[in-house]
């Protein structure tokens, strides 16, 4: 498991984000209109496929072309499956209420993530494209106007020097990374140093965003909460959950270093955890399982009796003998 990733720590192999700068575009890429750079983006993307390793980077290059589709789709905003279409960069908001400018709540090195990531340098991204009613981080996922603004450059600076001070990853997240799509990818483009980029997301991406992640994310951090799509609209105001979901976690499979995250919620084993175990040892067998018991009632959910309490042991012990009898590969923290 993480084999790229690790391979990218002890200098074997270079992070995509620094492979994708050395794949030249035409000069003119600008010029095309959306649907032609698309078509470039696939052609360039299977140059990408076939190097090894990075050669010297050029200008422009297949970053860029990922870097200008992502601000031509900031004007119809697909970069989730809301599909909220609004054009962000004339004021209009969507769902997740995040502008043209994405704001950043903090930014430092994380020591609670999982022991293969950490020290891991988070950037807490506000906003984000769910309403869960037991979030943990709702004073940034739902506020996404407060902290500052992530100028791609200064953030560029702060994670060499983080780098310096021993962060083996960037670990995009919030809030949700989603809605910033753009700003991490001109983050790549200001990066020059060699380090995993980790994608820390509740996977509802769309597969416009997840087309441009491909050849520039590392390893996908993601969360499956909901075995169901009742639970995932009552809890999390999702629709169609489950099939997108799946979606891109079989896609981030196909591509890249996947720790899946499921955060165990009360009560949810058999209509929720169970579900997910299946679908994972059936289509991802190999997945690293983060299986996670620190739930605990926050935001709303004394709204929902369900939800207003903590895992029992036996709720514990049950989630870790279904996974034994899908032949999950567990971790948990």
């Amino acid at each position: 498991m993480l084999k790229h990733y690790f391979s990218i720590l002890e200098g074997e192999e270079s992070p995509f984000f620094l492979r994708a700068k050395s794949v030249p575009a035409p000069s003119d890429y600008k010029s095309l209109p959306l649907r032609e750079l698309l078509l470039l983006h696939r052609k360039l993307q299977k140059r990408l496929e076939k190097r090894e390793e990075e050669d010297e980077f050029v200008e422009p290059s297949l970053l860029d072309v990922k870097v200008e589709i992502s601000l031509r789709l900031l004007k119809n905003c697909c970069f989730c499956e809301r599909r909220c279409g609004v054009d962000r960069t004339e004021g209009e908001l969507g769902f997740c209420k995040v502008s043209d400018h994405s704001r950043y709540a903090s930014e430092f090195l994380h020591m609670g993530e999982e022991p293969e990531l950490i020290p891991s340098h988070t950037i807490f991204f506000t906003g984000c494209t769910f309403r869960c009613v037991y979030c943990q981080n709702w004073d940034i996922a739902m506020h996404p106007e407060t902290g500052r603004e992530a100028e791609p450059s200064y953030l560029a600076r702060i994670i060499r020097l983080r780098k310096l001070e021993g962060a083996k990853n960037v670990n995009f997240v919030g809030g949700n990374p989603d809605p910033n799509l753009h700003t991490i990818l001109q983050i790549g483009s200001e990066l020059e140093v060699s380090i995993p980029l980790i994608w820390n997301s509740n996977m509802y991406t769309s597969s416009e965003a997840m087309e441009l992640l491909e050849g520039f994310i590392d390893l996908y951090l993601g969360d499956f909460r909901y075995g169901n799509d009742e639970c995932a609209q009552k809890y999390s105001s999702v629709e169609n959950y489950f099939s997108i979901v799946s979606r891109n976690f079989k896609l981030a499979y196909e591509r890249a270093d996947v720790i899946l995250r499921h955060l165990v919620l009360p009560g949810h084993l058999q209509c929720c955890t169970e579900p997910i175990m299946r679908w994972v040892s059936e289509n991802i067998p190999q997945v690293y399982f983060n299986l996670m018991f620190q739930y605990y009632p926050s935001y709303r959910a004394s709204l929902y009796p369900s939800l207003n309490r903590r895992l029992i042991d036996s709720e514990k012990r049950d989630a870790l003998e279904l996974a034994q009898n899908y032949g999950i590969n567990i971790g948990s923290l």
